[in-house]
């Protein structure tokens, strides 16, 4: 049975709760993949995220799904490419490419969510904050130790409920909705295997 890792992150800044780390557990709440899925909570912070990672990619799984929060997002964006620069525009790894792109089958994936009434789409540009690092060194990892190891960055809406408690309209989707999106696409690699 193929090795899977989710990550997700914990609430910041203004954000009392992370949409991704909502997902993460309403997926685990139905979705049983037994000791082959692996969830971690990452904290906001670069080189935490980057000493965690890099720990649990010595289990070497075959894929990982990184969850992270992307307020003012109306869809589920599937990040194709991760960029080596930081939000101080300095490299992410000295050593590294300029760029990694995914190599899972992310317009086949974003197809197949919208054919059950989810929106997504894939993206080409993680940003250059945290969302963007964890990805590009979940790749940079898996290139150095030459693992089997496939991974993309999921960027989700905020939830409903983080927008009433904010009063702020915004764009949002439902957690059970996510997670369901975020089953799919695990049940199409398991599939795949």
């Amino acid at each position: 049975m193929p090795r899977v890792l989710i990550t997700a992150f914990e609430p910041y800044e203004e954000w009392s709760e992370n949409s991704s780390w909502l997902t993460l557990i309403e997926l685990t709440r139905w979705f049983d993949a037994g000791d082959d899925l692996v969830t971690r909570r990452y904290p906001v912070d670069f080189q935490a995220v980057k000493h965690r990672l890099a720990i649990d990619m010595q289990q070497d799984f075959d894929l990982i799904l990184h969850l992270g929060q992307a307020p003012g997002a109306s869809v589920m964006r599937l990040e194709g490419f991760a960029v080596n620069m930081g939000s101080n525009h300095c490299p992410l790894a000295d050593d590294g490419p300029a760029a990694y792109k995914s190599q899972l089958p992310l317009t086949a994936w974003t197809d197949k969510l919208h054919g059950r009434g989810i929106p997504a789409q894939v993206s080409y540009h993680a940003g250059t904050y945290l969302c963007n690092a964890t990805l590009y060194m979940s790749q940079y990892y898996a290139a150095r130790e030459a693992l089997r190891t496939q991974s993309t960055f999921l960027h989700l809406p905020v939830s409903p409920h983080q927008v009433a408690a904010r009063q702020k309209p915004m764009p949002s989707m439902s957690v059970p909705l996510m997670a369901a999106g975020v089953a799919m696409l695990l049940e199409d690699f398991l599939q795949r295997k």
